[in-house]
């Protein structure tokens, strides 16, 4: 199992708008690829004196030709629609990471 963690650092004044936004818009768009076979949405605790909120969102693969077919074939349009949305208002970071039995 494949784990594609994308954490989200958002201005606090768009928080709930991009929570939304983030919610009925942007995971059903990736889930709807059908390459990932679940998600989960976390938000990161820690002090947020910097006027930033992040967010953690997991998405689950079965293995490496999903995810790649993801990052080529999908990735780049759905990334660009939060850049547009949410401009200068957000910074993000992805991992990849692969489960240990």
């Amino acid at each position: 199992m494949l784990l594609y963690n994308v954490t989200v650092g958002i201005d606090k004044g768009v928080e709930y708008e991009w929570l939304f936004w983030t919610k009925t818009e942007h995971i059903p768009e990736v889930m709807n690829t059908k390459l990932f076979v679940d998600f989960k949405i976390y938000k990161v605790l820690h002090d947020q004196d910097d006027g930033n909120v992040s967010y953690c969102i997991q998405y689950f693969a079965e293995n490496l030709e999903q995810v790649t077919t993801y990052f080529e074939k999908f990735a780049p349009a759905i990334l660009e629609k939060l850049r547009q949305r949410f401009r200068d208002k957000h910074v993000a970071f992805m991992t990849l990471l692969e489960e240990v039995p």
